[in-house]
């Protein structure tokens, strides 16, 4: 079955580095990428990430290593490596923030949240809505303030989960073993913010957690 030991060894090295430079723990590293591939970002709005693009090349170096480092199931195998690759971290991370972590450490987001925006008829006034979930895998409560990101296309120019911010800070606990559905709702004053959406809604949600001196960005 194995044709190469050499070429399986290095295929194992470099997927282990390609892991190692896009870990999603503490932090999201594909927030604000435009185009991605498989866990690495490849551009943002600021332009090419070379780390990503050099991860990508790697990665592709590590499966050929390991297609030809075998005699037989190469096909299957690399399908298997293939999900092992997307699964390991996020069985690795929840095994550490259930044992191990602590404060913010411990807290994890699901990635379905959404958030609504509506214009009041004065025109100077927004109505915001956002709901998430945040998970505390840790026995001990944890408090936090959550600050709202806009990421993506446009977040430079034209405001808009950020807005939330201005009702801000959020100061929250979430006690230990606890899933906690969130639902902020509140009324903007948007007079002074020049660029903004008037109304829409969007599940990309993104946000910083704030701990005294230690952050996290999911």
């Amino acid at each position: 079955m194995i044709k190469n030991r050499i070429a399986l060894i290095s295929a194992v090295v470099l997927l282990a580095i390609c892991m190692l430079l896009f870990f999603p723990y503490p932090n999201n590293p594909l927030i604000g990428a435009t185009v991605t591939f498989m866990s690495f970002p490849i551009q943002t709005d600021d332009g090419l990430v070379w780390k990503g693009i050099v991860g990508s090349l790697l990665f592709l170096i590590a499966m050929a290593l390991l297609i030809y480092g075998l005699k037989k199931f190469y096909v299957v195998l690399a399908v298997l490596v293939l999900f092992l690759y997307a699964f390991i971290p996020v069985y690795l991370i929840t095994a550490y923030q259930e044992t191990v972590a602590s404060g913010i450490g411990a807290i994890s987001y699901n990635q379905n949240g959404k958030c609504t925006f509506d214009t009041l008829d004065n025109y100077e006034q927004m109505n915001g809505d956002c709901q998430f979930t945040l998970k505390n895998h840790s026995k001990h409560p944890v408090s936090f303030e959550l600050e709202f990101m806009d990421t993506g296309v446009g977040q430079d120019e034209m405001k808009m989960v950020s807005l939330m911010n201005i009702a801000g800070p959020y100061k929250m606990t979430i006690e230990g073993n606890r899933t906690e559905f969130i639902e902020l709702t509140e009324i903007l004053d948007v007079s002074d913010v020049s660029d903004h959406i008037y109304s829409g809604s969007t599940s990309d949600i993104h946000f910083k957690l704030i701990e005294e001196e230690k952050e996290r960005i999911f």
